[in-house]
């Protein structure tokens, strides 16, 4: 979504424009036309060659400068622009566009948008906490344009609390997301991800490989599409993606009771998470030892969440699971359709390369009643968004969409 875009990003004076300079890099490398208008008080605190050198496109200070084409420049931007990110956004310039003041080039261009509008806020927690601050953002909102949440933690001026500027990683999703066509606005959508831990004693525990992605790229893409998204997740080493609502569970009862709860709000549940299928019948309370011989542990069944929801669930709601195998994957993954009487099915083999747990890739075949699609060797990221593509088909045909009022 990032590929050929026009990205106008507007700095203002904080210690935090030099983090712009990595966005700016980021969004030039997957395609993206930039430019970087800035503020005079922001050229205090980063070079303009800095961000004409990364975006490869003259970075603007002047509303008046006259070494340019014969054209109203801030006019002829914010007609291109896709998406117009003001980062770090000082108090300042907050004030100005929640009013429609425009006395410089970056206000000037930012009021003759029409495009999405993204603030990212960046200033002593004192200020940000303001009173006339905070009614200055909750104007930009009720105007349209977005304010993302600043992050906690060591400020320049010494204090720790709120008011940090999001790392550009963060910056980036939110342009990502604002780019994305919203084919899922209205909806919501669940999303399990992860391995479940099912406790042997305080030290021990029962799992497997997974590592979480293809669920987190689920999740993720959904929400990219303005979708409304729950992730239920086990314990990952992975970031929640920016705008999902996350619940941490550990074990599969936890997941089961976390899923239940929030079932039958969803339009769509999406089962990626690799539940474990047993558990411990007894889990000690002290550390087991090591004593001669062998030692064996009695297992029980956890509950089968996705067959659960397949009972339980509520008319025009969309389920999908996932089956990873091993042999007959088709065959196995179908009967597992019918079965638990859920609407769609991904299904992988553990033993191709590049489609197990813990890699960037995943190659499925998602089958439905009526259909079996093979898809090829792709990104995670890929793969959710053409399972994404098959659930609305399928979801819109069986009158779904019509039956919850979307």
């Amino acid at each position: 979504m990032i590929a050929g875009k026009k990205v106008i990003l507007g700095v203002t004076g904080s210690i935090a424009a030099y983090k712009i300079a990595s966005l700016a890099s980021m969004l030039k490398k997957q395609g993206a036309d930039v430019t970087v208008i800035m503020t005079r008080n922001a050229v205090n605190f980063i070079n303009p060659i800095t961000f004409e050198t990364l975006t490869g496109n003259r970075c603007l200070v002047d509303t008046f400068d006259r070494n340019f084409e014969f054209q109203v420049e801030h006019v002829s931007l914010a007609k291109q622009a896709d998406v117009f990110l003001v980062a770090p956004a000082s108090a300042d310039v907050i004030a100005k566009a929640a009013h429609g003041i425009a006395d410089d080039m970056l206000t000037t261009t930012l009021l003759a948008c029409t495009c999405p509008k993204l603030f990212a806020p960046a200033m002593n927690t004192r200020m940000y906490r303001n009173p006339i601050v905070q009614d200055n953002m909750r104007t930009l909102a009720r105007y349209g344009m977005e304010v993302i949440a600043p992050a906690e933690g060591y400020l320049a001026c010494g204090d720790t609390g709120e008011g940090k500027m999001p790392e550009p990683e963060t910056l980036y999703q939110y342009i990502a997301k604002a780019l994305t066509p919203k084919d899922m606005d209205g909806l919501k959508v669940l999303v399990t991800a992860g391995p479940t831990q099912e406790k042997i004693d305080p030290v021990r525990y029962i799992s497997n490989h997974s590592t979480g992605k293809m669920g987190y790229a689920v999740a993720r893409a959904a929400m990219m599409r303005g979708a409304e998204v729950t992730l239920i997740s086990g314990r990952t080493d992975l970031q929640p993606p920016v705008g999902v609502y996350t619940v941490p569970v550990v074990s599969a009862a936890d997941m089961a009771q976390a899923v239940k709860a929030a079932a039958d709000a969803q339009d769509i549940i999406v089962k990626a998470a690799a539940v474990a299928d047993y558990r411990p019948a007894q889990a000690a309370e002290e550390k087991l030892k090591k004593k001669d011989g062998e030692l064996a542990i009695a297992l029980e069944r956890t509950e089968d969440i996705l067959a659960y929801l397949g009972t339980h669930r509520r008319a025009g709601q969309f389920l999908c699971g996932f089956s990873m195998e091993t042999e007959h994957m088709v065959e196995n993954s179908r009967a597992k359709l019918e079965k638990k009487n859920i609407d769609m099915i991904v299904a992988n083999n553990l033993k191709q390369e590049g489609a197990g747990f813990g890699t960037d890739t995943n190659a499925v075949t998602i089958l439905t009643k009526d259909e079996t699609t093979k898809l090829p060797l792709m990104s995670k990221e890929e793969v959710a968004d053409r399972l994404l593509d098959h659930i609305l088909r399928v979801w819109k045909g069986k009158g779904y969409a019509d039956r919850n009022g979307i």
